[in-house]
C-alpha cells in the first residue's frame, strides 16, 4: 500500500471531517491533552444544526469550543470518564456528566459496548513512513475507541510527542476514515501543583523512608505525588522502576537524578510504563521518541495481575477524605463531584498483593473551605452522597502530617485508634466521642 496516497485521499478540510456528525451521536474526542482543537472548532460551527450529541472524553486541561456558547447544552453534552476543573464547571453548567468505571476497564467497555462511538476525533503525532499515526501520551483506551468506532477522524499536530513502546499506542492509515491537518497549537500542560507546603513535604518524608531500593513507582495526581517525587529525585534511592497510569514530570526529574533503570523489575525489565501522560513541554520533549518509555494501554497498565507482580511497588495517591473506619473518598465533597474513581483502587490492590508491596493514601490533615472554616480530613464517617473510592477492606498505608498508620487487617477500634493519632490534635478529642458513638473506640489514645 502507498501510504501517502492513501493520506491525501483521506485528507479532508475540518468542515468536511464533522459533516458526518449526526444529532443523536455518540462522539469520542479523544483523551487529555489529545483532545481535539481544530475539530472541535469545526464541530463548535455546526452547533445550530444538530441537538443531542453527546461527546465523551476526559480530564481536559482547556475549555472546549462547543460549551462556549450558553446554550450550548441544548446541542451538546460531555460525559466524562475522569474530571478536571474545566469539567467540573461543565456539571455545573447542567451539561456534564460522570461515567462511573474503573479506568482500568475502558479498553474492554469499547470493545464489548452496545453503544460504540458512532464518530472518534482524535489528536496524532504525524503519519510515520510506516502508515501509524501515534496517539502521543495517550495511549490509553484510545486503540480501542478506533476498533469500535464506526467512523475514525485524525487530527494530526506536529507538535504531539511520538510515544514508544509496548502496543496499542497508535492507529493505522487503512483504519483512518478521515484525516484533518490541525492548526499544530502546543500540547497543552498540566503544571505539578505550585511549590510544596509544609505539610506536603512532611507527607513525602514518612513515605519516602518506606521506600526501599529497586521499588516500582505509581503516582498519582497533585501536588503531594509531586512532592514525594521531588523527594525520591534528591534520596539515596537506587534501582527504581516506573509502572503508572498517569506519567508526571516528577518522573522526569528522578531519571534525571540516576534513580531510575528498571534494572529490578520482573516485566517490562529497563521500561518506564505508563498507560497516558500530561505534564510539561519539558516531560513531553524527555517523553519523544524514548525507547526507554513504554506507551501501554491501561489495561495492562493497571491490571491488577501486572501490578502485583512487580516486587515492593509503591503506590501514592491522593484523598478528598476519609473516615474512621477506614473507607477512602477520592472522588467527591458529598454529591459535589470532583475526579473519578480512575485506577486508585487497582493500584491499592496490585501494590498490597505484590511482595513488598505497600498501597500509600496522603492527605492533609485538615483543609480551609470558603467561609475560612478549618475541617479535619478525617471524619467519624463519610459525608452524605461522598463516594468510597477504596474500601475499607482494601485500604493499606494512610498518611498525613502527623504520621503514618498500616490499617490492613486490623479491627475497627485499632483503625479509629490509628486514624485518629494521625488527625489534626484539634479534631482529636471530637473524633474520639464520635467514635465512642459509633462502638469502635475502645480506649483513649491521649
Amino acid at each position: 500500500m502507498d501510504f501517502r496516497a492513501e493520506y491525501e485521499k483521506k485528507l479532508v478540510s475540518p468542515a468536511d471531517a464533522v459533516a458526518v456528525v449526526k444529532s443523536g451521536d455518540w462522539v469520542d474526542y479523544g483523551w487529555c491533552n489529545g483532545t481535539v482543537d481544530t475539530l472541535d472548532r469545526a464541530l463548535a460551527a455546526r452547533t445550530d444544526e444538530l441537538k443531542d450529541v453527546k461527546i465523551r472524553g476526559g480530564i481536559l486541561v482547556k475549555p472546549l469550543a462547543v460549551f462556549e456558547r450558553e446554550d450550548a447544552g441544548e446541542h451538546f453534552c460531555w460525559n466524562s470518564w475522569h474530571m478536571s476543573g474545566v469539567e467540573r464547571r461543565y456539571v455545573q453548567r447542567g451539561f456534564g456528566y460522570y461515567n462511573p468505571i474503573r479506568y482500568s476497564e475502558l479498553p474492554g467497555y469499547y470493545r464489548d459496548s452496545d453503544c460504540p462511538p458512532d464518530v472518534a476525533m482524535l489528536v496524532c503525532a504525524p503519519m510515520d513512513e510506516h502508515g501509524f499515526f501515534n496517539f502521543g501520551p495517550n495511549a490509553s483506551h484510545l486503540a480501542a475507541v478506533c476498533d469500535t468506532a464506526k467512523k475514525v477522524i485524525i487530527e494530526v499536530n506536529e507538535n504531539m510527542p511520538r510515544c514508544l513502546g509496548g502496543f496499542e499506542n497508535s492507529v493505522h492509515i487503512s483504519n483512518v476514515d478521515y484525516v484533518v491537518e490541525g492548526d499544530n497549537p502546543p500540547i497543552p500542560e498540566m503544571g505539578g501543583g505550585g511549590e510544596p507546603t509544609d505539610v506536603d513535604r512532611a507527607v513525602a518524608k514518612l513515605i519516602v523512608e518506606r521506600i526501599p531500593d529497586g521499588a516500582c513507582l505509581q503516582l498519582g495526581i497533585g501536588g503531594m505525588p509531586n512532592t514525594v517525587g521531588a523527594m525520591i529525585a534528591e534520596s539515596d534511592l537506587k534501582d527504581l522502576g516506573v509502572h503508572t497510569e498517569m506519567y508526571v514530570d516528577a518522573f522526569v526529574d528522578i531519571a534525571a537524578a540516576g534513580k531510575i533503570n528498571g534494572s529490578r523489575k520482573s516485566i517490562d525489565k529497563g521500561r518506564q510504563v505508563y498507560a497516558f501522560g500530561c505534564g510539561t513541554k519539558k516531560m513531553y520533549d524527555y517523553m519523544d521518541n524514548n525507547p526507554e518509555l513504554m506507551s501501554a494501554p491501561v489495561n495492562y497498565t493497571n491490571d491488577i495481575r501486572s501490578i502485583s507482580v512487580l516486587d515492593n511497588f509503591i503506590s501514592i495517591n491522593n484523598a478528598v477524605d476519609l473516615d474512621l473506619f477506614g473507607q477512602i473518598n477520592a472522588e467527591s465533597s458529598g454529591t459535589k463531584h470532583i475526579s473519578g474513581a480512575g485506577g486508585q483502587l487497582d493500584f491499592v490492590l496490585g501494590a498490597y498483593l505484590s511482595n513488598g508491596g505497600k498501597s500509600f493514601i496522603c492527605c492533609s490533615s485538615t483543609f480551609t473551605d470558603k467561609e475560612g472554616n478549618v475541617h479535619s480530613r478525617i471524619r467519624p464517617t463519610l459525608s452524605n452522597g461522598s463516594i468510597v473510592t477504596d474500601t475499607r477492606a482494601n485500604t493499606h498505608y494512610v498518611v498525613t502530617e502527623y504520621g503514618c498508620v498500616n490499617l490492613k487487617g486490623i479491627s475497627t477500634w485499632q483503625r479509629a485508634e490509628a486514624l485518629i493519632s494521625i488527625a489534626h490534635p484539634d479534631f482529636r478529642d471530637e473524633l474520639i466521642s464520635e467514635a465512642e458513638k459509633l462502638k469502635i473506640w475502645r480506649r483513649s489514645n491521649k
